[in-house]
């Protein structure tokens, strides 16, 4: 029994558990942005938002993320898996996932710089993106269509 095989399940473990640290910031982050549209720039309000907003990116989703990323391409070792076709799909939903973080990390930087220029009613509907990118990824994950 090779070593990925013995710690095949661990790794599986690992990966699972970052990615829901991963997703429940993706989750929460554009909704700290719809209230803080709402505070006033310079505000003990706004300034609140942006040390929470920092602290969730910088110590919880981007950290989440990275460790997403090294067990999923651990999990990847594992012979045959890459000739799977669902998870062809599932890489491009992931992608999906990795510039949405980006663009929140983009958004983060801009309440910081009170610059930000969007709507309560655009982070609403930017907070469903990460909810669906999830369920095709679980979907896919788990059902191995094809």
């Amino acid at each position: 029994m090779s070593l990925l095989s013995t710690l095949y399940p661990w790794i599986k473990a690992l990966h699972v558990m970052s990615i829901i640290a991963w997703m429940a910031a993706m989750l929460y982050l554009p909704r700290l942005f719809v209230y803080h549209v709402d505070a006033p720039p310079g505000s003990d309000m706004s300034e609140t938002f942006k040390v929470m907003e920092r602290r969730l990116l910088r110590g919880i989703m981007t950290p989440a993320m990275i460790a997403s990323l090294l067990f999923g391409l651990l999990l990847l070792l594992v012979p045959g898996v890459l000739a799977q076709g669902w998870l062809h799909v599932k890489f491009l939903l992931l992608l999906g996932m990795f510039g949405l973080h980006g663009f929140f990390a983009r958004c983060r930087k801009d309440f910081e710089a009170d610059h930000n220029r969007r709507s309560a009613r655009f982070y609403r509907w930017m907070n469903e993106v990460p909810a669906l990118l999830m369920v095709g990824i679980v979907l896919l994950a788990v059902a191995k269509p094809f």
